[in-house]
């Protein structure tokens, strides 16, 4: 029993941790990167949450673009370039997604309009 609890101490003694960071706030902009971007495979889940292989691959390029000092603009950019923009939770405003961004708006003014106008019985 001393022995196996030997092996498992000096196992995790030698292990490395996977995404290596100059200092926690790099460590920090990476978790929360990794919670605004699904994973390209399982759509419903967020990179976190994923252990995917290609999600993993994705999660080690993004450690390597944080090390390498780029923005968290400049990583989504490369996410939704490689991915399609629906791999960001919050995709930008454009041509393609303002229906997206103003549908609650329009559904909110319909619904207050129906319920202001109608005929009471």
């Amino acid at each position: 029993m001393r022995l196996l609890i030997i092996c498992i101490l000096t196992f995790n003694a030698y292990t490395d941790n996977l995404y290596s960071f100059d200092s926690e706030i790099d460590e920090e902009r990476f978790n929360n990167l990794i919670k605004d971007i699904r994973c390209p495979k399982c759509t419903f889940g967020s990179l976190s949450s994923s252990n995917a292989p290609v999600s993993e691959d994705l999660k080690l390029k993004i450690a390597q673009m944080i090390n390498e000092d780029q923005t968290d603009q400049e990583i989504k950019k490369y996410v939704s370039d490689r991915f399609g923009s629906d791999s960001l939770y919050q995709p930008e405003f454009n041509n393609k997604t303002y229906i997206l961004w103003f549908s609650p708006f329009i559904l909110l003014i319909l619904t207050l309009t129906f319920f202001l106008f109608r005929k009471k019985v």
